[in-house]
């Protein structure tokens, strides 16, 4: 530990020279028992308060204790609610895959796909839609929008109307790897915000893989 040089006059008088900082706050942090040994200093000190002027030292902890206290509540809250939000989902999506796992055919799967979807998560359409090599229109949202396998945002109103027959606030497409050609997983909302690039894409994957199992089925 660095000591601080004290300084002397002609007759033995100490001269005020300024602390280093630095070296003062390495000392505290290296000895967190200095106020207990000097408790008087506690109630000595005084701090600025934005809110309440000058406070003590013993105040002014409690004050970031208690913010810190505030802070770790919040993000606890935020944890549970996230854990919550994703016991519902695999609940959901549990559930949802029997459904699907004892359709007859396409027709029903598609059927029970949307009703289920659009019940729990109040989504506008849902639909798969086959891309045919003569349909420029869906082989050009093909290419651009599904080239890394999903996509979640917004579409132009013609590929929105070509996909969805009507305009809608925001999408999540995905690829399905069907033996019979090129099938997209489409999802719409009409709440521009719902669907956006960096939103996690857990369950949208989820049915993804499981309808790649059971498209070739029919």
């Amino acid at each position: 530990m660095t000591e601080v040089t004290k300084m002397t006059g002609p007759k033995g008088s100490r001269m005020s020279e300024p602390f280093d900082e630095a070296i003062i706050r390495e000392y505290l942090l290296d000895n967190p028992d200095f106020f207990s040994r000097y408790p008087e200093l506690l109630l000595a000190m005084r701090i600025p308060h934005l809110e309440r002027g000058t406070v003590s030292l013993v105040e002014r902890r409690q004050d970031i204790l208690r913010q810190r206290v505030r802070q770790l509540e919040e993000e606890i809250t935020a944890l549970l609610s996230i854990a919550s939000r994703n016991e519902q989902i695999y609940l959901f999506n549990s559930e949802l895959s029997l459904k699907l796992l004892g359709c007859a055919d396409l027709g029903e799967l598609r059927q029970i796909l949307s009703k289920e979807l659009k019940r729990q998560f109040n989504f506008s359409h849902v639909r798969l839609i086959t891309v045919h090599d003569i349909d420029s229109e869906l082989a050009n949202i093909w290419a651009k929008r599904l080239h890394q396998g999903h996509y979640f945002g917004r579409l132009t109103q013609q590929e929105a109307k070509r996909l969805f027959g009507s305009s809608v606030g925001s999408v999540a497409l995905s690829k399905l790897a069907d033996t019979n050609g090129q099938v997209i997983f489409a999802i719409a909302s009409q709440d521009a915000a719902h669907f956006q690039p960096e939103m996690d894409n857990l369950l949208l994957d989820q049915l993804r893989r499981l309808l790649d199992f059971l498209l070739p089925k029919f």
